[in-house]
């Protein structure tokens, strides 16, 4: 007896449409978060036009979302971290940096860590009225506030809702000490409320240049400043009297190999300190990364990878499960094993010859008054 014909089914197959890099983004997906329920990809349905290519992915626009803040200051006990207490106005960072270790935290909001994180910013409205009433408390914790610690407080949006600018006065009104740090040039417009409080010892900055190379940089971190417009932002700041420092985080393997080169431009420009970290991989960063490697660096791509895991000393079975991070505070930030060891030798000699971090910067906590940040005067 012949075996039945299947049913017929006169639908197309499914076309899985293959992840590209889009202009202006570091992500190239809507990466699932660590709490998805379900799993989705994209596939092409076969409605594009004749001619059209369905795998030419749109440029997805930017949203902000308001937030009503019910708290401002973030505490930090992290042994590896050089501030106790920091702010961030923003949620979320459309300077798309690929590497950025922020990304996971959208995850909580129900948002991608893709390009969610890029183009979906949550902004604190009320941040500025909140660290007022914070610092007004008598109890407060007094400390340098960071600004800018998680997602960069002078990404684009910030041109228009002024908020990092609202922090800064309210810093300025209680006098209390802070830092910030930073990849974009709108730090350049505060330079009238940085200065004069960096003459009193109130405040420093701390600018990110990963590498001077602009092709790298443009793929790398597509919407921050462009290297050689924040060596500029480096002097303007150092010429303006604000105590400003380098960061060359992260230092990725075999992608960012200019570290010595970055610290002798930013030292030209007027930067005293400096600082490195190495790429850490936590969470969705580590799938994400993987995909832009494949992306931008295919045939280095498990080159980095496995250098990466060496700098955090992953073992054999970790590997085969595909983890490239520990969190060890001993270790998370600058990596161990050999080839941590050659890069603290590199920065560390590196420092030296340029005559970096010979001096370090100490805020006065003195001036902090509570009852200036209530907007009263006071007698001593």
């Amino acid at each position: 007896m012949p075996t039945p014909a299947p049913p017929f089914d006169d639908s197309p197959p499914a076309v899985w449409v293959p992840v590209h890099a889009i202009k202006g983004r570091g992500a190239a997906s809507r990466l699932a978060h660590r709490f998805e329920r379900q799993a989705r990809e994209a596939f092409d349905d076969g409605w594009d036009a004749p001619g059209e290519k369905a795998d030419t992915p749109g440029a997805p626009r930017t949203q902000v979302i308001w937030e009503d803040a019910r708290s401002a200051l973030c505490s930090n006990d992290s042994p590896d971290i050089f501030f106790e207490q920091s702010v961030n106005p923003y949620r979320g960072c459309e300077h798309g940096c690929v590497y950025c270790y922020a990304r996971p935290t959208h995850s909580y909001l129900g948002l991608s860590p893709g390009l969610d994180f890029e183009t979906r910013i949550i902004a604190k409205r009320n941040i500025a009225e909140v660290l007022r009433a914070e610092l007004a408390r008598p109890g407060h914790r007094l400390s340098a506030i960071n600004i800018g610690s998680a997602t960069d407080c002078y990404q684009p949006v910030e041109r228009e809702l002024l908020l990092t600018r609202g922090l800064i006065e309210v810093m300025r009104d209680a006098r209390h000490p802070f830092t910030l740090i930073t990849k974009g040039s709108g730090v350049e417009r505060d330079l009238d409320l940085l200065a004069p409080l960096a003459r009193d010892r109130l405040a420093a900055a701390c600018v990110t240049i990963t590498t001077l190379d602009g092709d790298l940089a443009r793929i790398l971190e597509p919407r921050a400043a462009a290297p050689h417009r924040r060596l500029r932002t480096i002097r303007m700041l150092a010429d303006s009297g604000v105590p400003v420092g380098v960061s060359v985080a992260p230092q990725i393997p075999f992608i960012t190999e200019d570290m010595e080169q970055v610290l002798a431009a930013a030292r030209e420009a007027g930067a005293t300190s400096a600082f490195y970290t190495v790429l850490r991989l936590p969470w969705e960063l580590n799938p994400l990364m993987r995909e832009w490697l494949e992306l931008h660096y295919p045939q280095r791509a498990a080159r980095v990878l496995a250098r990466v895991q060496d700098l955090h000393g992953i073992g054999e079975e970790a590997r085969a499960a595909g983890k490239a991070y520990a969190a060890s505070h001993a270790s998370r930030m600058k990596g161990t094993g050999l080839w941590a060891d050659l890069l603290r030798q590199r920065f560390t000699q590196a420092c030296a010859r340029l005559g970096l971090n010979r001096e370090r910067i100490e805020l006065d906590l003195s001036q902090y008054r509570p009852a200036l940040a209530r907007g009263q005067g006071v007698l001593f």
